[in-house]
């Protein structure tokens, strides 16, 4: 997300905080390997889900967020052929709520990959009036126990406007102490991981810590640094996707 703000603001010094705090999923889909799976299908359409590289971006057609995701896939004409990338899970629901068979790269979340499915059934004995709430990143199982699916934006709008007040939350745990902010009489239960430890956050979002922006903003760095050439390509997907968001 660092790279996208470098790429929309390239006339900006954009910060990190701590330059490992990258993204799994973006990580899943290394730039060259990525390149080589786009070169088998020349005919097809490449959409690529936000959380991917400047690399990845550059080689996109389109760029998506889980909100906007299968409103613009239903904008792409039937005849054409779609690679979307990086997340297959996303991939899967984005196929299914828009009717589009597509060709996923094999990428995933390493948060929404280890929620365990007998934690969450588990959950649902135990709270049995509660609404088990997904992000699509999610796994397929996972997603077909959920009562609501949405990206984060979405969940938080649910949980206010829904009637019930205990959720199961798929997502990364972080999001539930802005749940608890915005619903503080509601329960929000946090799903643990296969392994059973309830520490299935993101790691590399939690590398950026109130002490690394202090320092961060007092030095100036790390910076986040693109070419022109990646700039001037991944921007224009992003574009794409603001003026097809309208």
């Amino acid at each position: 997300m660092a790279e996208t703000a470098k790429i929309i603001s390239p006339n900006k010094k954009v910060l990190i905080p701590d330059m490992e705090a990258g993204c799994s999923l973006a990580d899943d889909c290394p730039e060259d390997e990525f390149k080589k799976f786009i070169n088998k299908y020349p005919d097809h359409y490449v959409i690529s889900y936000i959380n991917c590289t400047a690399g990845v971006k550059a080689q996109s057609d389109l760029i998506c967020t889980s909100s906007n995701a299968v409103d613009l896939v239903k904008k792409i004409p039937k005849e054409i052929p779609i690679i979307f990338s990086p997340d297959k899970n996303l991939g899967r629901w984005v196929e299914k709520q828009s009717g589009r068979k597509m060709k996923l790269w094999p990428g995933s979340c390493v948060v929404h990959e280890t929620f365990s499915e007998e934690a969450v059934l588990k959950l649902k004995l135990m709270h049995p009036d509660s609404e088990i709430i997904a992000h699509p990143e999610c796994t397929e199982v996972l997603l077909q126990y959920s009562d609501f699916i949405g990206s984060t934006s979405k969940l938080l709008k649910y949980i206010q406007e829904s009637s019930m007040k205990e959720f199961i939350v798929l997502t990364e745990p972080g999001i539930i102490y802005q749940m608890k902010l915005k619903q503080p009489h509601k329960q929000f239960f946090e799903v643990p991981g296969v392994d059973g430890c309830s520490c299935n956050a993101c790691p590399h979002m939690r590398l950026n810590t109130i002490q690394k922006v202090i320092k961060s903003l007092e030095t100036l760095e790390p910076e986040v640094i693109l070419d022109k050439d990646t700039i001037d390509k991944a921007i224009k997907p992003i574009n794409l996707m603001l003026e097809l968001s309208k």
